[in-house]
């Protein structure tokens, strides 16, 4: 039998919470947090009694116990109003979900119930300034010395660098064919050496928080090793590839749905020549055009969550869901600005943040280029004849 998409009852009944939330505490406050480039940390707490930052992580460690479905649900919800908190809770998983596949018993028992709580915010840092897609490239160095490993390097670019806890890329060797070797660690706030750099004025995604880390002789013990020396790369590209493209192709469908309904809203209301302008084809067209964008995209994404969900390999699907949803929401963005006339670049309507959250979201997660070599790659395998 053929079957459909769909979510289940419990799923509707977790967007309805998420959606109530948003629209008491975030819908209101979203554009300021965006003209301020505030991060409304104060939120993390109530997300945490929701059950929004735990989402996926089992109950054992704090969390509510569901899955990547449900996450993408709780993150698109909140990105329809504000893609800039959306991306400091998907980065805020990105640490946890590094914590939680690769972590140590004890490393999950005591740093994870914090972060599902909202008390402690999280990151993970991999992007340096000699760029984020040379993933192997990096500069930062660990050495073992005398009981203890010694960090020092500087990241960019980074969401939630002011975190509290922080999952760490470094270069602790070489392979066999001279080919760096990293391993991944846990640094905590406040850790001597380790301290935020310059705050970055970023054109969209603002009402999060980017910037540098400068890491200077920063000693950590042998427990604050991530998985094993060596296994940073595995993990880092791990995180990134199924759950921070998952997150970003989230908040793009977020956006995305913003981009219909205040498209539809707007037609519906603004009269011309005698009639609302959604009775003017050249409007419908660009009125399905989004709508098309809008429903390919969020296919694409909750398609990719239920093989991760199921346990399947998905790191294509998550490359095609956030290569099309993110350019997808670019190009909707401008036609929903565009059929607004003067007012889309007017403050007081959204349509304007939606366009530049939407371009911040490129580079996000690995830009559309990078997404392009991975699709193309899986094809050129899996399609051969």
């Amino acid at each position: 039998m053929m079957q459909f998409f769909q979510f289940t009852e419990e799923q509707e009944m977790l967007r309805k919470a998420v959606r109530e939330f948003v629209e008491a505490e975030v819908a209101p406050k979203a554009a300021a947090w965006d003209e301020s480039d505030t991060c409304p940390m104060e939120l993390f707490p109530i997300m945490g009694e929701l059950g929004i930052n735990g989402i996926f992580v089992p109950e054992e460690f704090g969390g509510a116990g569901m899955g990547h479905t449900e996450r993408a649900i709780c993150i698109e919800e909140i990105a329809r109003h504000s893609a800039g908190l959306a991306i400091a809770l998907m980065t805020h998983h990105l640490g946890m979900a590094a914590i939680l596949d690769f972590g140590t018993q004890e490393q999950k028992a005591k740093y994870l119930p914090e972060l599902c709580a909202g008390t402690k915010l999280g990151g993970l840092a991999v992007t340096e300034p000699g760029g984020g897609s040379d993933f192997s490239g990096q500069k930062t160095k660990a050495e073992f010395v005398c009981g203890q490993w010694v960090l020092n390097g500087r990241k960019c670019f980074i969401t939630n660098y002011h975190a509290d806890v922080n999952v760490i890329t470094t270069v602790t060797g070489q392979d066999e064919k001279g080919r760096n070797q990293l391993t991944a660690f846990i640094v905590e706030k406040g850790t001597p050496g380790f301290n935020v750099g310059r705050h970055e004025n970023k054109l969209g995604l603002r009402g999060s928080n980017t910037g540098d880390l400068n890491i200077n002789d920063v000693k950590v013990g042998e427990e604050n090793v991530l998985g094993k020396v060596g296994a940073g790369a595995k993990i880092g590209m791990a995180c990134i590839s199924e759950v921070g493209r998952a997150g970003m192709a989230a908040i793009c469908v977020g956006i995305l749905r913003g981009c219909v309904e205040e498209g539809v809203k707007f037609a519906n209301e603004r009269i011309l020549y005698g009639k609302p302008i959604a009775k003017l084809q050249a409007i419908q067209f660009e009125i399905a055009n989004i709508r098309t964008d809008y429903e390919a995209s969020k296919l694409l994404l909750y398609s990719a969550t239920g093989k991760k969900d199921a346990k399947i390999p998905a790191a294509t699907d998550f490359s095609l869901a956030k290569y099309f949803s993110s350019e997808a929401a670019v190009r909707s963005s401008k036609r929903a600005m565009d059929l607004m006339g003067g007012y889309g670049v007017i403050n007081e309507y959204p349509v304007g943040r939606f366009l530049r959250d939407a371009l911040a979201s490129i580079p996000s997660g690995g830009t559309s280029h990078i997404q392009q070599l991975i699709i193309a790659g899986s094809t050129l395998s899996d399609f051969k004849a």
